[in-house]
């Protein structure tokens, strides 16, 4: 199956909220992404109903370093507070990924087609993404483009091991898994030699329900398939 990808990803900051800093109305970023934010930035790149993102590994690049700025939360309900914030500065990762075909929607079997799927996802990727890229959070801009994983030095390959405690590793959806419940994940990320190798979301053993949900169901006529995408993509189409 046609479906490894490997793309670097960097901008001049990100904000990986980590949960427990959100507390006091102020927010505070992980030193690493978590494994969903990266499976985020590959579906802003490309994403169908019929493909599921696994993020394997990223490669930190840049020295994790962290700045704090004061900012103004929106109040819808009006105020002037002032909160501070704790960012990543210019962050860089090469991160290495793959698809696979989402077996919990026969309704979209139709368009199982790996290398159309691939090759659509190859053309977003070096046209930045069909959608905008974020680092986190909106206001932390991202960029994207291909790359080998291999072929960058990062500032953390000459350190043996660096352990980050426990985190959130993503959120499980109904379309994903097939249960009809929403669900967190966490697990304890360790990093080797600048890599970090994430646990497939089914290998997670820490897993709190949050709440009942079920599945959207998609019509295929409703779609676009990646026949038409990728004919609408050779015609010119660039986003």
């Amino acid at each position: 199956m046609k479906n490894s990808y490997c793309f670097v990803v960097y901008g001049t900051y990100a904000l990986f909220t980590d949960p427990l800093t959100k507390i006091g109305g102020e927010k505070s970023t992980y030193q690493i992404p978590t494994y969903q934010a990266l499976k985020g930035i590959a579906e802003s790149i490309y994403w169908k109903p019929t493909i599921i993102h696994y993020i394997d590994s990223i490669r930190v690049l840049h020295t994790i370093r962290m700045e704090t700025k004061g900012v103004r939360p929106i109040e819808y309900s009006g105020g002037n507070t002032l909160a501070n914030y704790t960012y990543l500065k210019e962050p860089r990762y090469m991160v290495q990924g793959h698809f696979e075909f989402n077996m919990n929607r026969p309704d979209l079997a139709a368009d199982r087609n790996d290398g159309k799927h691939f090759s659509i996802f190859q053309r977003s990727l070096k046209a930045g993404g069909r959608r905008d890229i974020f680092l986190g959070t909106r206001e932390c801009q991202g960029y994207v483009e291909p790359c080998t994983f291999d072929k960058e030095k990062g500032d953390y390959d000459q350190i043996d091991e660096v352990h980050f405690g426990t985190m959130v590793h993503g959120i499980s959806y109904p379309d994903e898994t097939g249960k009809d419940e929403l669900s967190v994940r966490l697990w304890r990320p360790v990093m080797k030699n600048g890599i970090i190798h994430f646990l497939r979301p089914e290998s997670c053993t820490l897993v709190r329900t949050i709440s009942k949900m079920q599945a959207k169901h998609f019509e295929l006529s409703s779609i676009q398939t990646a026949d038409a995408l990728l004919f609408e993509l050779e015609r010119g189409g660039t986003r």
